[in-house]
C-alpha cells in the first residue's frame, strides 16, 4: 500500500486541535507534525487546507442484518458498512444475539461468518438471552478464545431475549470473573408488557400507542435497578441508548457515588421527539424504536450530559426496516412493528451540525464522542480512535462548510426511507481512509466487500473509559 501524506489540515485528536501533517505507510500512521514530506514519486499527497482531519469514527452500536419477528433489518454487513464509511465511520461494533437455548460459541461463529462481507473494520458484542448451567462455560470460551470483551443483556423483551433479575445478576458475576464489560438495554420488561396489553385491550392498537407503552419512568426505573445490581456485583455498567432525563439522572447519581457507569445516547433522541407519533399511522410506524422518541424536555438533559462528559458515547443503534415492514401492522398492532431506524450514515454529520456548529459541544468533545471514547471503552485504543504514530491510518478529511440535504434517494444505507428526511446539514467527509486505504471520495464508497477485519478483545483502559 502506497504511502500517504495528508498535509496542512486542522488535526483534531485526543483533546487537541492543531494545524499539521500526517504521514502514513502501509496501514499505519508513521508521523504527525509539521513540514513532513514524501520522497518524490513514492506516494499520494492530500492537500487538507481548510479541512478538519480526525480519526475515523467508531460506532459502538449497530444491528446489521438483524433477524426479528417482524423481519430482517434492511442493511446487511456489506450495505451497512458502506453507509458507515460514507458518514466517516471506519469501525462498527455489532451484536451476536443467540436464540434462547442456542450455544453462544456457535452463534458467535455464525455472526463472524455473516460479518465477513463488511467493507469496514468491525467488532462484536455478545448478547446473553438466557442463563443456563452451561452459560458461564460458554462465556469463558467466547471471551478467552473468541475475542469477546463486551456482553449485552436486555431487561426488556422478557418473552424472547430478556433476562430476569437473577439471570442478570449471574451475568454480572460472570463479568467480574471474566473481565468483560456488561452492556444493558434498560427498560423494565414486565411494565412494558403490562402497558402493551392494557393499551391493546382498550383498542389503542395503532403506532401512536407505542410511546405510551414505554414511558420515561420505565427507562428510569430500569437504569436505576441495573446500576444497583452492578454496584452489588462490583462491576462497571454501560447503559445503551439512554433516552430520558430520568436515565441520565440515574447514571449521574451512580457516578456521584463513585460507581463506574457509562452512558450512551443516540442522535434520534437528541433531535427527534414524540410528535413524530402523531397523525397518520403509517408515518408514525416508521419512527417506532425502543426506547421510543421522547418529549423535547429530555433532549436538553441529553445535550447537557454530552457537554459535561456524563454521556460518553454516541451510538447510532442502526437498525432500519423498509417501509412495508414498518407499516404492515401500523394500525392494528403496534407491538408487532419491527423496532429500529437507520443512522450509521448520519451520526457524525448530525452531531457536527447540531452539536458543534450550534455551540452545544466543542470540536474536541465531538471527536471524543464519535471516535476516541468508544475506542478506549472497548479496548481498541490506541490502535483506533486517535491520530498518532503507530495507530491505524483511519482518517477522515472533513469539509466543515459543505451544505447538503438528507434524502432517502441519496443515502448509502439500503432502506427506502429515513427519519431524517429533509434535514439540512453542514459538514461532511470529503475523504475517508481505513488502514491507509482510500475508501470514500467524491461522494462514492470505493471499498469492496470482505476488506474489513474483525477486531478482537483488546486491553480495557479503565472501567469508565478513561485511561489507566
Amino acid at each position: 500500500m502506497a504511502a500517504l501524506l495528508v498535509r496542512d489540515g486542522q488535526i483534531v485528536s485526543d483533546g487537541r486541535c492543531f494545524r499539521g501533517d500526517i504521514l502514513t505507510a502501509g496501514e499505519k500512521i508513521v508521523a504527525v507534525g509539521t513540514g513532513l514530506a514524501l520522497p518524490p514519486g513514492t506516494g499520494r499527497v492530500i492537500d487538507a487546507a481548510g479541512c478538519l482531519v480526525f480519526p475515523g469514527g467508531i460506532d459502538p452500536h449497530v444491528h446489521f442484518e438483524l433477524e426479528t419477528p417482524g423481519g430482517i433489518s434492511s442493511d446487511d454487513f456489506s450495505s451497512g458498512s458502506r453507509a458507515a464509511l460514507a458518514g466517516g465511520t471506519t469501525t462498527v461494533i455489532d451484536f451476536v444475539t443467540p436464540g434462547r437455548g442456542e450455544s453462544l460459541p456457535v452463534a458467535l461463529a455464525a455472526r463472524k461468518a455473516a460479518a465477513r462481507k463488511s467493507r469496514c473494520d468491525y467488532g462484536l458484542h455478545l448478547s446473553v438471552t438466557a442463563w443456563t448451567a452451561r452459560t458461564l462455560r460458554e462465556l469463558e470460551e467466547c471471551c478467552r478464545g473468541g475475542g469477546i470483551g463486551s456482553v449485552k443483556a436486555y431487561l426488556a423483551y422478557q418473552e424472547t431475549i430478556g433476562l430476569g433479575d437473577n439471570e442478570f445478576l449471574a451475568l454480572l458475576d460472570a463479568a467480574r470473573q471474566l473481565n468483560f464489560l456488561t452492556l444493558v438495554h434498560a427498560e423494565s420488561g414486565a411494565m412494558v408488557s403490562y402497558l402493551q396489553n392494557r393499551l391493546m385491550a382498550a383498542g389503542k392498537t395503532a403506532a401512536s400507542s407505542h410511546p405510551l407503552s414505554r414511558p420515561p419512568e420505565v427507562e428510569g426505573d430500569a437504569v436505576e435497578r441495573a446500576l444497583l445490581m452492578a454496584r452489588l456485583a462490583g462491576v462497571p455498567l454501560y447503559v445503551v441508548h439512554v433516552s430520558t432525563r430520568q436515565g441520565i439522572a440515574a447514571v449521574a447519581a451512580a457516578r456521584g457515588r463513585g460507581q463506574a457507569a457509562i452512558a450512551e445516547t443516540c442522535m434520534q433522541y437528541l433531535l427527534l421527539d414524540e410528535e413524530r407519533y402523531q397523525g397518520e399511522a403509517h408515518a408514525a410506524a416508521r419512527h417506532v424504536l425502543s426506547p421510543p422518541l421522547r418529549h423535547r424536555e429530555h433532549q436538553a438533559a441529553l445535550w447537557e450530559a454530552l457537554a459535561s462528559g456524563l454521556a460518553q458515547t454516541i451510538g447510532s443503534d442502526h437498525c432500519p426496516f423498509n417501509a412495508a415492514d414498518k407499516e404492515r401492522f401500523a394500525g392494528e398492532d403496534f407491538t408487532r412493528i419491527p423496532n429500529g431506524v437507520g443512522g450509521v450514515e448520519y451520526r457524525l454529520p448530525l452531531l457536527y451540525t447540531f452539536g458543534v456548529r450550534t455551540g452545544k459541544i466543542p470540536l474536541p468533545r465531538f471527536v471524543d464522542l464519535v471516535a476516541t471514547r468508544p475506542a478506549k471503552i472497548f479496548g481498541l485504543y490506541p490502535r483506533k480512535g486517535t491520530i498518532r504514530a503507530g495507530s491505524d491510518a483511519d482518517l477522515v478529511v472533513w469539509d466543515p462548510e459543505k451544505k447538503w440535504l438528507v434524502t432517502a434517494a441519496g443515502q448509502m444505507q439500503r432502506c427506502d426511507h429515513t427519519v431524517y428526511e429533509g434535514l439540512e446539514l453542514r459538514g461532511a467527509p470529503r475523504l475517508v481512509f481505513s488502514r491507509g486505504e482510500a475508501v470514500f471520495a467524491d461522494g462514492k464508497v470505493t471499498a469492496g466487500e470482505n476488506r474489513g477485519i474483525c477486531l478482537g478483545r483488546g486491553p480495557l483502559r479503565g472501567s469508565d473509559g478513561r485511561d489507566g
